[in-house]
């Protein structure tokens, strides 16, 4: 497609399975984020996206796998994400959901944060597991109406953002600059925190930590 990709810190990347996170404003994030993994990472996805025609054998090809409906959603993603980290491959999360991927923010934020992450990362039974914060930063882009958010209403009616009038967006990186984060490794002290009566705070301390790490990242900007 022609798009100028700049790496920054790959180094950081852990030999080991890991749990990739990372800001998500394109359809373009999942390939780009293996780009620079230079490895196949398993990358969470909307519901919709295994339902429409072409779009579930782009997102089959690149080995994502597609969340539930609402009603199992949970318990479907942490059986999928520990089956893959378990077979000793990596993962990825868009915790910011679909919101970025129709209401486009400016480039250099990053929207609240999803938790399922975050237990996912202190409950799944692998031992020191490394979750990677990853900062995709739009240097040059370009934005265009694609099809209707009724079409995939039909699809899937269960998402509220797909009621409204118009065409859903996307966003064509030109230019972007991929950058990782500092790991961080869920260790027994963790493990031990989230066990106790502080499970859901702990939740959130890490995904607080992740999403100023990917904040920082993106206001540095890397150019």
């Amino acid at each position: 497609m022609g798009i100028r990709i700049r790496l920054h810190d790959i180094e950081r990347l852990p030999r080991s399975p890991f749990l990739m996170i990372a800001n998500h404003r394109s359809f373009l994030d999942a390939p780009l984020l293996m780009v620079a993994a230079a490895k196949p990472v398993h990358f969470a996805c909307h519901h919709y996206m295994a339902q429409v025609p072409v779009m579930r054998n782009m997102v089959k090809a690149l080995g994502c796998f597609p969340l539930d409906e609402p009603e199992q959603r949970g318990r479907t993603f942490f059986k999928q994400a520990t089956h893959f980290l378990r077979s000793q491959e990596s993962i990825g999360v868009f915790p910011e959901g679909t919101d970025p991927m129709v209401n486009i923010a400016p480039s250099n934020q990053v929207g609240q944060f999803h938790r399922g992450f975050a237990h996912l990362a202190l409950r799944a039974p692998i031992a020191n597991l490394q979750v990677v914060p990853a900062a995709i930063v739009a240097l040059e882009e370009k934005q265009q109406p694609t099809i209707p958010f009724k079409w995939l209403s039909l699809f899937d009616p269960s998402e509220p953002l797909f009621e409204q009038s118009g065409l859903h967006p996307a966003v064509i990186y030109q230019q972007v600059a991929v950058t990782i984060g500092q790991p961080i490794a869920i260790d027994e002290v963790w493990h031990q925190a989230y066990r106790g009566r502080q499970a859901s705070h702990i939740a959130s301390e890490l995904s607080d930590r992740c999403h100023c790490s990917i904040q920082s990242l993106l206001k540095a900007g890397c150019y």
